[in-house]
């Protein structure tokens, strides 16, 4: 596991101890990527469910200023630390153990936004669809962001979340994972 591009480019990434973790691969990564614009000038990202921080580090490496990453396993935590400290990223960082529904409520309550929002939660349907609609209900994602939930591909999630958040592509890479792509106007 690795930076793909931006400034911390080659970095290698620990993984989190254990399989507690399923982390994304880089072939999944860099499709990601090529989709909602290799690179950014600023903006803040959430990467939900965190595992290793690796989605996260890499939108910070291609230009986010600002990423909060949320995960409830200690281990996890303790690694997305250890990979912000190995890519100089930690000033330009929050991170939270907590549940990431009751994160997605302090974040509202703090009334927090971000430009783009990852969401690789253990593939079950009910929690990503809860945390989904807590997202647009909170109004977490800044008009023109992009949520990105990478799921299990018998996983079938609406094409509209809102009146303003809409499916705008949707990939499958294997048997197991896929990936649905938002956008807020």
């Amino acid at each position: 596991m690795r930076v793909i591009s931006g400034s911390c480019k080659g970095r290698r990434l620990r993984a989190v101890p254990g399989q507690n973790t399923r982390p994304t691969t880089d072939k999944v990564k860099e499709t990601m990527f090529n989709i909602i614009g290799p690179f950014f000038e600023e903006g803040f990202v959430l990467d939900l469910y965190g595992g290793s921080g690796g989605l996260g580090i890499e939108a910070l490496s291609r230009g986010m200023q600002k990423g909060v990453f949320v995960d409830h396993y200690g281990p996890a935590i303790e690694t997305i630390k250890a990979n912000l400290e190995l890519c100089d990223l930690q000033d330009q960082a929050e991170v939270f153990r907590n549940d990431a529904y009751r994160a997605l409520k302090a974040l509202e309550k703090r009334e927090m936004a971000f430009d783009l929002i990852f969401l690789d939660p253990p593939y079950a349907k009910e929690q990503l669809m809860r945390d989904i609609a807590k997202i647009s209900e909170g109004h977490l994602l800044k008009s023109g962001g992009f949520l990105v939930v990478e799921h299990a591909d018998e996983v079938d999630l609406p094409d509209k979340l809102s009146d303003s958040i809409h499916r705008f592509r949707y990939q499958t890479f294997n048997e197991q994972t896929a990936l649905s792509f938002y956008s807020k106007s």
